[in-house]
Protein backbone atom coordinates (compact mmCIF):
# COMPACT_ATOMS: atom_id res chain seq x y z
CA UNK A 1 0.00 0.00 0.00
CA UNK A 2 1.27 3.47 -0.98
CA UNK A 3 2.20 5.47 2.08
CA UNK A 4 0.89 9.28 1.93
CA UNK A 5 2.80 12.20 2.98
CA UNK A 6 0.45 12.80 5.64
CA UNK A 7 0.92 9.26 7.48
CA UNK A 8 4.32 8.29 6.07
CA UNK A 9 5.90 9.41 9.61
CA UNK A 10 3.86 6.20 10.38
CA UNK A 11 6.02 3.93 8.78
CA UNK A 12 9.35 5.48 9.82
CA UNK A 13 8.29 5.05 13.27
CA UNK A 14 7.52 1.33 12.39
CA UNK A 15 11.08 0.45 10.95
CA UNK A 16 12.55 2.46 14.02
CA UNK A 17 10.84 1.22 17.21
CA UNK A 18 8.47 -1.93 15.86
CA UNK A 19 4.43 -1.89 15.20
CA UNK A 20 3.42 -1.66 18.95
CA UNK A 21 4.17 1.44 19.82
CA UNK A 22 2.67 2.79 16.20
CA UNK A 23 -0.54 0.34 16.66
CA UNK A 24 -0.71 2.56 20.67
CA UNK A 25 0.06 5.80 18.54
CA UNK A 26 -1.89 5.22 15.77
CA UNK A 27 -4.94 7.88 16.66
CA UNK A 28 -2.50 10.60 17.27
CA UNK A 29 -1.59 12.98 14.73
CA UNK A 30 2.10 13.51 13.99
CA UNK A 31 2.45 16.35 15.64
CA UNK A 32 1.61 15.30 18.96
CA UNK A 33 3.37 12.20 18.51
CA UNK A 34 3.42 10.29 21.18
CA UNK A 35 0.58 10.63 23.35
CA UNK A 36 0.62 13.09 25.77
CA UNK A 37 0.99 10.55 28.80
CA UNK A 38 3.82 8.74 27.01
CA UNK A 39 6.50 11.74 26.45
CA UNK A 40 9.41 11.82 28.87
CA UNK A 41 11.49 15.32 29.81
CA UNK A 42 14.93 15.33 29.39
CA UNK A 43 17.65 17.55 30.76
CA UNK A 44 16.93 20.22 28.57
CA UNK A 45 14.12 22.34 29.97
CA UNK A 46 11.99 25.72 28.85
CA UNK A 47 14.44 27.65 28.50
CA UNK A 48 14.71 31.35 30.51
CA UNK A 49 14.77 34.05 28.39
CA UNK A 50 14.50 36.38 31.13
CA UNK A 51 14.06 39.96 30.11
CA UNK A 52 14.45 39.59 26.35
CA UNK A 53 10.98 40.25 24.19
CA UNK A 54 9.27 37.37 22.54
CA UNK A 55 8.55 38.14 19.10
CA UNK A 56 6.88 35.41 18.26
CA UNK A 57 7.91 31.64 17.19
CA UNK A 58 10.48 30.95 15.03
CA UNK A 59 10.07 29.95 11.22
CA UNK A 60 8.90 26.87 10.97
CA UNK A 61 11.43 26.29 8.07
CA UNK A 62 14.49 27.18 9.34
CA UNK A 63 17.29 24.87 9.47
CA UNK A 64 19.15 24.77 12.94
CA UNK A 65 21.97 22.27 14.02
CA UNK A 66 21.67 20.12 16.85
CA UNK A 67 23.05 17.59 18.64
CA UNK A 68 21.16 14.60 20.70
CA UNK A 69 23.38 13.89 23.79
CA UNK A 70 23.05 10.15 25.03
CA UNK A 71 23.43 8.74 28.29
CA UNK A 72 26.41 6.80 29.72
CA UNK A 73 25.78 3.06 29.96
CA UNK A 74 27.11 3.55 33.80
CA UNK A 75 27.07 6.60 35.23
CA UNK A 76 28.04 4.96 38.73
CA UNK A 77 30.83 2.96 37.73
CA UNK A 78 32.36 5.50 35.58
CA UNK A 79 32.42 8.08 38.68
CA UNK A 80 33.51 5.05 40.89
CA UNK A 81 36.40 4.14 38.66
CA UNK A 82 37.44 8.29 38.93
CA UNK A 83 37.28 8.29 42.66
CA UNK A 84 39.59 4.90 42.46
CA UNK A 85 42.06 6.92 40.07
CA UNK A 86 42.01 9.71 42.30
CA UNK A 87 43.15 8.20 45.27
CA UNK A 88 46.78 7.36 46.20
CA UNK A 89 47.16 3.35 47.13
CA UNK A 90 43.98 1.99 45.43
CA UNK A 91 45.20 -0.38 43.06
CA UNK A 92 43.86 1.93 40.07
CA UNK A 93 45.69 4.97 40.99
CA UNK A 94 46.61 7.02 37.80
CA UNK A 95 45.10 4.68 35.63
CA UNK A 96 43.82 5.86 32.40
CA UNK A 97 41.72 3.97 29.98
CA UNK A 98 41.82 4.27 26.17
CA UNK A 99 39.35 5.95 24.04
CA UNK A 100 38.20 2.30 22.61
CA UNK A 101 37.97 0.91 26.36
CA UNK A 102 35.94 3.75 27.36
CA UNK A 103 33.35 2.97 24.73
CA UNK A 104 33.69 -0.17 25.76
CA UNK A 105 32.58 -0.08 29.18
CA UNK A 106 30.40 3.06 28.94
CA UNK A 107 28.87 4.19 26.26
CA UNK A 108 25.48 3.85 24.91
CA UNK A 109 25.09 0.75 22.95
CA UNK A 110 25.27 0.49 19.30
CA UNK A 111 21.22 -0.81 19.68
CA UNK A 112 20.99 2.64 21.52
CA UNK A 113 22.04 4.84 18.92
CA UNK A 114 20.36 2.96 15.96
CA UNK A 115 16.81 3.71 17.94
CA UNK A 116 17.77 7.13 18.06
CA UNK A 117 18.90 7.31 14.60
CA UNK A 118 16.06 5.91 13.43
CA UNK A 119 13.91 8.54 15.49
CA UNK A 120 15.49 11.66 13.63
CA UNK A 121 15.06 9.99 10.42
CA UNK A 122 11.66 9.25 10.63
CA UNK A 123 11.13 13.01 11.22
CA UNK A 124 13.15 14.05 8.10
CA UNK A 125 16.71 15.06 9.96
CA UNK A 126 19.42 14.85 7.68
CA UNK A 127 23.29 14.87 7.76
CA UNK A 128 23.02 12.69 10.95
CA UNK A 129 26.13 11.51 12.08
CA UNK A 130 27.37 10.19 15.54
CA UNK A 131 30.75 10.68 17.45
CA UNK A 132 32.98 7.63 17.79
CA UNK A 133 32.24 7.65 21.57
CA UNK A 134 28.50 7.11 20.65
CA UNK A 135 27.50 10.02 23.31
CA UNK A 136 26.40 12.47 20.78
CA UNK A 137 24.12 12.50 17.73
CA UNK A 138 23.99 15.58 15.62
CA UNK A 139 21.80 16.14 13.15
CA UNK A 140 20.21 19.33 10.72
CA UNK A 141 16.29 19.99 10.65
CA UNK A 142 13.79 22.43 10.31
CA UNK A 143 12.32 24.02 13.55
CA UNK A 144 8.85 22.25 12.55
CA UNK A 145 10.85 18.66 12.40
CA UNK A 146 12.51 19.78 15.86
CA UNK A 147 9.35 20.76 17.67
CA UNK A 148 7.85 17.58 16.60
CA UNK A 149 10.37 15.40 17.23
CA UNK A 150 11.23 16.42 20.63
CA UNK A 151 7.04 17.79 21.51
CA UNK A 152 8.67 21.73 22.39
CA UNK A 153 8.51 24.92 20.98
CA UNK A 154 10.69 26.90 19.75
CA UNK A 155 10.18 30.96 19.46
CA UNK A 156 12.19 33.89 18.53
CA UNK A 157 12.92 37.18 20.96
CA UNK A 158 14.70 40.65 21.05
CA UNK A 159 17.43 40.91 23.40
CA UNK A 160 18.16 43.90 25.36
CA UNK A 161 21.16 44.54 23.28
CA UNK A 162 19.02 43.94 20.42
CA UNK A 163 19.91 41.11 19.30
CA UNK A 164 17.14 38.47 17.71
CA UNK A 165 17.70 34.90 19.20
CA UNK A 166 15.69 31.97 19.73
CA UNK A 167 14.92 29.63 22.68
CA UNK A 168 12.80 26.43 23.23
CA UNK A 169 9.98 27.39 25.88
CA UNK A 170 9.14 24.28 26.91
CA UNK A 171 11.25 21.21 27.71
CA UNK A 172 12.77 19.03 24.85
CA UNK A 173 10.79 15.53 25.32
CA UNK A 174 11.48 12.06 23.89
CA UNK A 175 9.28 8.99 23.66
CA UNK A 176 9.23 7.00 26.32
CA UNK A 177 11.25 4.25 24.65
CA UNK A 178 14.17 6.79 24.19
CA UNK A 179 13.61 7.37 28.07
CA UNK A 180 16.77 5.52 29.21
CA UNK A 181 19.32 6.70 26.03
CA UNK A 182 18.38 10.54 25.56
CA UNK A 183 20.19 13.18 28.45
CA UNK A 184 19.63 16.28 26.72
CA UNK A 185 19.14 18.10 22.92
CA UNK A 186 21.47 20.53 22.56
CA UNK A 187 21.08 23.86 20.18
CA UNK A 188 17.84 24.49 20.73
CA UNK A 189 18.90 28.00 22.49
CA UNK A 190 20.97 31.43 21.38
CA UNK A 191 20.00 33.34 23.84
CA UNK A 192 22.86 32.74 26.23
CA UNK A 193 26.32 31.29 25.02
CA UNK A 194 29.78 31.00 26.18
CA UNK A 195 32.22 34.00 25.95
CA UNK A 196 35.62 34.50 26.30
CA UNK A 197 37.31 35.24 29.61
CA UNK A 198 40.08 38.10 28.64
CA UNK A 199 39.95 41.74 30.04
CA UNK A 200 42.63 44.16 28.29
CA UNK A 201 44.42 46.46 31.06
CA UNK A 202 43.04 49.86 31.00
CA UNK A 203 44.93 52.76 29.15
CA UNK A 204 44.51 55.16 31.98
CA UNK A 205 46.66 52.63 34.78
CA UNK A 206 48.45 50.25 32.18
CA UNK A 207 51.20 52.71 32.02
CA UNK A 208 52.11 52.30 36.00
CA UNK A 209 51.26 48.72 36.13
CA UNK A 210 53.49 46.22 36.10
CA UNK A 211 53.21 43.43 33.43
CA UNK A 212 54.82 40.42 31.62
CA UNK A 213 55.86 39.67 28.69
CA UNK A 214 54.86 35.63 28.12
CA UNK A 215 58.45 34.72 28.61
CA UNK A 216 58.69 36.27 32.03
CA UNK A 217 55.91 34.27 33.54
CA UNK A 218 58.13 30.96 33.78
CA UNK A 219 60.94 33.03 36.03
CA UNK A 220 58.42 34.29 38.21
CA UNK A 221 56.54 31.22 38.49
CA UNK A 222 60.05 29.56 39.23
CA UNK A 223 60.02 27.06 36.19
CA UNK A 224 63.65 27.71 35.05
CA UNK A 225 65.95 25.27 34.80
CA UNK A 226 63.47 22.68 34.99
CA UNK A 227 61.81 19.99 32.30
CA UNK A 228 60.32 22.10 29.61
CA UNK A 229 56.41 20.70 27.69
CA UNK A 230 58.32 19.82 24.40
CA UNK A 231 57.57 15.94 24.88
CA UNK A 232 53.34 17.19 25.42
CA UNK A 233 50.94 18.08 23.05
CA UNK A 234 48.77 20.52 23.99
CA UNK A 235 45.11 22.15 22.44
CA UNK A 236 43.16 25.63 22.38
CA UNK A 237 39.38 25.52 22.25
CA UNK A 238 38.66 28.31 19.86
CA UNK A 239 36.27 29.71 17.26
CA UNK A 240 36.24 31.30 14.03
CA UNK A 241 38.94 32.14 12.09
CA UNK A 242 42.14 31.90 13.28
CA UNK A 243 44.63 32.96 10.43
CA UNK A 244 45.58 36.09 12.41
CA UNK A 245 46.14 34.15 15.75
CA UNK A 246 48.83 31.76 13.87
CA UNK A 247 50.38 34.75 12.01
CA UNK A 248 50.58 36.75 15.84
CA UNK A 249 52.03 33.96 17.04
CA UNK A 250 54.92 33.33 14.54
CA UNK A 251 55.74 37.28 15.02
CA UNK A 252 55.74 36.89 18.62
CA UNK A 253 58.09 33.50 18.45
CA UNK A 254 60.37 36.18 15.90
CA UNK A 255 60.54 38.86 18.29
CA UNK A 256 61.32 36.91 20.96
CA UNK A 257 63.72 34.76 19.30
CA UNK A 258 61.65 31.40 20.00
CA UNK A 259 61.91 28.27 18.11
CA UNK A 260 58.72 27.80 15.88
CA UNK A 261 56.04 25.81 17.40
CA UNK A 262 53.95 23.03 15.79
CA UNK A 263 50.37 24.25 14.80
CA UNK A 264 47.76 22.18 13.98
CA UNK A 265 44.25 23.37 13.12
CA UNK A 266 40.84 21.32 13.56
CA UNK A 267 37.99 22.71 11.98
CA UNK A 268 34.75 21.22 13.69
CA UNK A 269 31.32 21.76 12.02
CA UNK A 270 31.41 24.56 9.06
CA UNK A 271 33.64 27.12 8.94
CA UNK A 272 33.52 30.73 10.19
CA UNK A 273 35.11 33.63 8.62
CA UNK A 274 34.91 35.98 12.04
CA UNK A 275 38.28 36.83 13.81
CA UNK A 276 36.18 38.15 16.67
CA UNK A 277 38.15 35.90 19.13
CA UNK A 278 41.47 36.33 17.77
CA UNK A 279 43.00 38.57 21.20
CA UNK A 280 41.59 35.76 23.13
CA UNK A 281 43.70 33.14 21.06
CA UNK A 282 46.32 35.14 20.86
CA UNK A 283 46.48 35.50 24.71
CA UNK A 284 45.88 31.23 25.24
CA UNK A 285 48.63 30.47 22.58
CA UNK A 286 51.13 32.80 23.10
CA UNK A 287 51.46 32.27 27.24
CA UNK A 288 50.69 28.17 27.09
CA UNK A 289 53.36 27.80 24.48
CA UNK A 290 55.82 30.51 26.64
CA UNK A 291 55.04 29.08 30.19
CA UNK A 292 55.92 25.18 28.53
CA UNK A 293 58.99 26.55 27.83
CA UNK A 294 59.25 27.95 24.80
CA UNK A 295 62.85 29.33 23.86
CA UNK A 296 65.78 29.30 21.33
CA UNK A 297 66.13 25.70 21.55
CA UNK A 298 63.22 24.30 22.97
CA UNK A 299 59.53 24.76 21.36
CA UNK A 300 58.24 23.85 24.68
CA UNK A 301 55.52 21.75 23.73
CA UNK A 302 55.50 19.08 21.15
CA UNK A 303 52.35 20.16 19.29
CA UNK A 304 49.47 23.40 19.79
CA UNK A 305 46.26 22.02 18.35
CA UNK A 306 43.56 24.73 17.70
CA UNK A 307 40.33 22.73 17.74
CA UNK A 308 37.86 25.27 16.28
CA UNK A 309 33.98 25.26 16.96
CA UNK A 310 31.75 27.14 14.49
CA UNK A 311 31.10 29.41 17.46
CA UNK A 312 30.64 29.96 20.71
CA UNK A 313 27.15 28.09 20.91
CA UNK A 314 25.88 25.04 23.30
CA UNK A 315 26.30 22.64 20.29
CA UNK A 316 29.10 24.15 18.80
CA UNK A 317 31.46 23.72 21.82
CA UNK A 318 29.96 20.59 23.09
CA UNK A 319 30.95 19.18 19.40
CA UNK A 320 34.22 20.38 19.59
CA UNK A 321 35.05 19.56 23.19
CA UNK A 322 34.13 15.81 22.13
CA UNK A 323 36.23 15.97 18.97
CA UNK A 324 39.24 17.10 21.07
CA UNK A 325 38.44 13.78 23.93
CA UNK A 326 37.62 11.63 20.84
CA UNK A 327 41.15 12.27 19.66
CA UNK A 328 42.83 11.55 23.07
CA UNK A 329 45.51 13.22 21.57
CA UNK A 330 46.29 16.67 23.88
CA UNK A 331 46.81 15.65 27.54
CA UNK A 332 45.91 19.52 28.81
CA UNK A 333 43.36 21.49 26.71
CA UNK A 334 42.66 24.92 27.55
CA UNK A 335 39.21 26.36 28.01
CA UNK A 336 39.46 29.96 28.21
CA UNK A 337 35.22 30.56 27.80
CA UNK A 338 32.45 29.55 30.21
CA UNK A 339 28.68 30.64 30.97
CA UNK A 340 26.36 31.16 33.79
CA UNK A 341 26.19 27.75 35.50
CA UNK A 342 22.36 28.77 35.35
CA UNK A 343 22.21 28.92 31.48
CA UNK A 344 24.52 25.65 30.94
CA UNK A 345 21.92 23.82 33.26
CA UNK A 346 18.35 24.67 32.12
CA UNK A 347 19.67 23.91 27.93
CA UNK A 348 20.54 20.66 29.14
CA UNK A 349 25.00 21.42 27.78
CA UNK A 350 26.04 20.65 32.05
CA UNK A 351 24.84 17.60 32.15
CA UNK A 352 25.52 16.63 28.42
CA UNK A 353 29.16 18.15 28.67
CA UNK A 354 30.06 16.68 32.33
CA UNK A 355 29.59 13.22 30.78
CA UNK A 356 32.20 13.99 28.03
CA UNK A 357 34.64 15.92 30.44
CA UNK A 358 34.58 12.54 32.48
CA UNK A 359 35.66 10.78 29.59
CA UNK A 360 38.44 13.11 29.26
CA UNK A 361 39.32 12.72 32.78
CA UNK A 362 39.45 8.59 32.49
CA UNK A 363 41.96 9.13 29.51
CA UNK A 364 44.28 11.27 31.30
CA UNK A 365 43.36 14.51 29.70
CA UNK A 366 42.65 17.76 31.60
CA UNK A 367 40.70 20.57 30.77
CA UNK A 368 42.13 23.70 32.42
CA UNK A 369 39.16 26.26 32.45
CA UNK A 370 38.99 29.88 33.14
CA UNK A 371 36.75 30.47 36.05
CA UNK A 372 35.45 34.02 35.31
CA UNK A 373 36.23 37.38 34.87
CA UNK A 374 32.78 38.45 36.95
CA UNK A 375 34.32 38.15 40.64
CA UNK A 376 31.75 35.47 43.15
CA UNK A 377 28.18 36.88 40.84
CA UNK A 378 29.29 35.55 37.36
CA UNK A 379 25.85 35.36 36.63
CA UNK A 380 25.45 38.93 37.23
CA UNK A 381 22.31 38.78 39.57
CA UNK A 382 24.06 40.48 42.22
CA UNK A 383 23.95 36.81 44.25
CA UNK A 384 27.15 34.32 44.47
CA UNK A 385 26.96 32.31 41.27
CA UNK A 386 29.86 30.37 39.22
CA UNK A 387 30.73 29.72 35.89
CA UNK A 388 30.41 26.82 33.71
CA UNK A 389 32.40 24.13 32.42
CA UNK A 390 34.73 25.59 35.07
CA UNK A 391 32.11 24.46 37.72
CA UNK A 392 32.39 20.87 36.28
CA UNK A 393 33.50 18.10 38.43
CA UNK A 394 35.42 16.88 35.94
CA UNK A 395 37.72 19.67 35.12
CA UNK A 396 40.58 21.78 36.76
CA UNK A 397 39.01 25.44 37.31
CA UNK A 398 41.30 28.07 37.58
CA UNK A 399 41.00 31.14 39.24
CA UNK A 400 43.01 35.15 39.17
CA UNK A 401 45.29 36.45 41.31
CA UNK A 402 47.14 40.01 40.78
CA UNK A 403 51.15 39.17 40.58
CA UNK A 404 53.90 40.59 42.09
CA UNK A 405 57.76 39.79 41.20
CA UNK A 406 60.59 41.84 41.40
CA UNK A 407 62.97 43.84 39.25
CA UNK A 408 64.62 40.66 38.16
CA UNK A 409 60.88 39.17 38.01
CA UNK A 410 61.44 36.83 41.25
CA UNK A 411 58.66 36.19 42.62
CA UNK A 412 57.04 37.85 45.76
CA UNK A 413 53.15 37.66 46.30
CA UNK A 414 50.36 37.42 44.61
CA UNK A 415 46.86 38.58 46.08
CA UNK A 416 43.11 37.73 44.70
CA UNK A 417 42.02 39.63 41.78
CA UNK A 418 38.89 41.17 42.24
CA UNK A 419 37.12 40.21 39.26
CA UNK A 420 38.28 36.47 39.82
CA UNK A 421 35.31 33.73 39.72
CA UNK A 422 34.65 31.67 42.21
CA UNK A 423 32.24 30.33 44.93
CA UNK A 424 29.92 27.19 45.67
CA UNK A 425 28.01 25.60 42.32
CA UNK A 426 24.51 25.50 42.80
CA UNK A 427 24.17 22.50 40.85
CA UNK A 428 27.50 20.02 40.81
CA UNK A 429 28.14 17.56 43.38
CA UNK A 430 31.86 18.38 45.36
CA UNK A 431 34.25 15.76 43.25
CA UNK A 432 35.92 12.55 45.11
CA UNK A 433 38.78 14.89 45.76
CA UNK A 434 37.29 17.40 47.31
CA UNK A 435 34.60 15.12 49.25
CA UNK A 436 38.00 13.75 50.91
CA UNK A 437 40.45 17.06 51.10
CA UNK A 438 38.25 20.01 52.02
CA UNK A 439 35.05 18.02 53.23
CA UNK A 440 32.79 19.52 50.22
CA UNK A 441 29.24 18.40 49.19
CA UNK A 442 29.64 20.89 46.47
CA UNK A 443 31.67 21.82 43.67
CA UNK A 444 33.51 24.51 44.79
CA UNK A 445 35.66 26.85 42.56
CA UNK A 446 38.23 27.56 41.27
CA UNK A 447 40.69 24.82 42.28
CA UNK A 448 43.99 26.63 41.74
CA UNK A 449 44.79 30.67 40.50
CA UNK A 450 47.50 32.05 38.37
CA UNK A 451 47.90 35.91 37.54
CA UNK A 452 44.71 37.75 35.86
CA UNK A 453 44.45 41.14 36.65
CA UNK A 454 44.78 42.94 33.69
CA UNK A 455 47.26 45.86 35.14
CA UNK A 456 49.72 42.82 35.86
CA UNK A 457 48.59 40.76 33.12
CA UNK A 458 50.31 39.71 29.79
CA UNK A 459 51.67 42.05 27.11
CA UNK A 460 51.24 39.96 23.88
CA UNK A 461 50.79 40.22 19.85
CA UNK A 462 47.83 41.08 18.79
CA UNK A 463 46.42 42.29 15.16
CA UNK A 464 50.41 42.60 14.56
CA UNK A 465 50.53 45.23 17.58
CA UNK A 466 51.46 44.78 21.09
CA UNK A 467 48.86 44.92 24.24
CA UNK A 468 48.41 44.05 27.53
CA UNK A 469 46.06 41.69 28.79
CA UNK A 470 44.26 39.49 31.64
CA UNK A 471 41.50 37.66 32.70
CA UNK A 472 41.30 34.19 33.87
CA UNK A 473 41.73 33.95 29.79
CA UNK A 474 45.50 34.56 31.16
CA UNK A 475 45.66 32.08 34.15
CA UNK A 476 44.21 29.07 32.58
CA UNK A 477 46.59 29.03 29.75
CA UNK A 478 49.19 29.61 32.36
CA UNK A 479 48.35 26.47 34.13
CA UNK A 480 47.61 24.59 30.55
CA UNK A 481 51.57 25.11 30.08
CA UNK A 482 52.44 24.41 33.19
CA UNK A 483 50.71 21.08 33.25
CA UNK A 484 52.07 20.57 29.98
CA UNK A 485 56.05 20.33 32.02
CA UNK A 486 54.87 18.03 34.45
CA UNK A 487 53.56 15.65 31.71
CA UNK A 488 56.62 15.68 29.55
CA UNK A 489 58.68 14.91 32.35
CA UNK A 490 57.72 11.55 33.09
CA UNK A 491 56.46 10.93 29.26
CA UNK A 492 52.88 11.67 29.62
CA UNK A 493 52.06 8.88 32.03
CA UNK A 494 50.37 11.31 34.90
CA UNK A 495 46.41 11.26 34.88
CA UNK A 496 43.70 14.14 35.17
CA UNK A 497 45.97 16.69 36.81
CA UNK A 498 42.81 17.72 39.63
CA UNK A 499 43.47 14.85 42.24
CA UNK A 500 47.19 15.37 41.45
CA UNK A 501 47.78 18.56 42.22
CA UNK A 502 44.94 18.17 45.33
CA UNK A 503 47.27 16.03 46.86
CA UNK A 504 50.84 18.26 46.28
CA UNK A 505 48.96 20.97 47.94
CA UNK A 506 47.19 19.03 50.91
CA UNK A 507 50.08 16.42 52.02
CA UNK A 508 53.78 17.81 50.81
CA UNK A 509 55.71 18.92 53.03
CA UNK A 510 59.48 20.13 52.76
CA UNK A 511 61.81 23.24 52.90
CA UNK A 512 60.39 24.00 49.16
CA UNK A 513 56.55 24.76 49.27
CA UNK A 514 55.06 23.82 46.26
CA UNK A 515 52.04 26.43 46.32
CA UNK A 516 51.55 29.58 46.61
CA UNK A 517 49.16 30.44 49.53
CA UNK A 518 46.86 33.56 48.38
CA UNK A 519 45.75 35.17 51.44
CA UNK A 520 44.64 38.86 50.38
CA UNK A 521 42.62 40.28 48.02
CA UNK A 522 39.19 39.35 47.75
CA UNK A 523 36.81 38.36 44.81
CA UNK A 524 33.45 40.22 45.83
CA UNK A 525 31.73 38.08 48.50
CA UNK A 526 35.06 35.78 49.03
CA UNK A 527 38.62 36.65 50.91
CA UNK A 528 41.38 34.91 50.19
CA UNK A 529 42.84 33.53 53.63
CA UNK A 530 45.15 31.28 54.60
CA UNK A 531 44.69 27.06 52.79
CA UNK A 532 42.33 26.79 50.59
CA UNK A 533 39.61 29.97 49.71
CA UNK A 534 36.88 30.70 47.66
CA UNK A 535 38.39 33.26 45.49
CA UNK A 536 42.08 31.32 44.97
CA UNK A 537 41.58 27.66 45.28
CA UNK A 538 44.68 26.65 46.88
CA UNK A 539 46.80 29.57 44.96
CA UNK A 540 49.71 29.33 42.20
CA UNK A 541 51.94 26.31 41.39
CA UNK A 542 56.07 27.02 42.20
CA UNK A 543 56.74 24.87 39.32
CA UNK A 544 60.33 24.41 40.58
CA UNK A 545 59.14 23.17 44.39
CA UNK A 546 57.01 20.40 43.02
CA UNK A 547 59.18 18.74 40.66
CA UNK A 548 62.24 19.21 43.72
CA UNK A 549 59.48 17.77 46.35
CA UNK A 550 58.33 15.00 43.78
CA UNK A 551 61.79 13.93 42.67
CA UNK A 552 61.39 14.77 38.96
Amino acid sequence: MKVGTKWAWRARIAAAFGTAMVSMLAATPAAALPASGSWVSTHTMGFPTGKAVKLGLLSPTRSLHIAVGLKLRDREGLDSFLASQARSGNPLYGAKLTPEQFTARYAPTNAQVKAVVAYLNAFGFSNISVAPNRLLVEADASVSAISSAFDTEIAEFRRADGERVFANTRAARVPGALAGTVLSVIGLQTVEQAHTMNVRADAKTAATAKAYLPTQFPIVYDAVGKHDGSSTNVAVIASGNLSQTVQDLSQFESENGLMPVLVNQIKVGRSSVSPSGTAEWDLDSQDITAMAGNTSTSTGVKSLTFYIATNLTDSALTSTYNQAITDNKARAINVSLGECEGTAYSSGVMEQDDQLFAEAAAQGQTFFVSSGDSGSAECGSGTTTVSYPASSPYVVAVGGTSLYSDASYNYVSESAWSGGGGGVSQYEAAPSWQQDYLNATMRIVPDFSADADPNTGSTIVVLGRHATYGGTSLAAPLMTGSWARFQSSVGNGIGFAAPVLYYIAQYISSPLVPIHDVTTGNNGAYSAGPGFDYATGYGSLDINAIFTDEGL
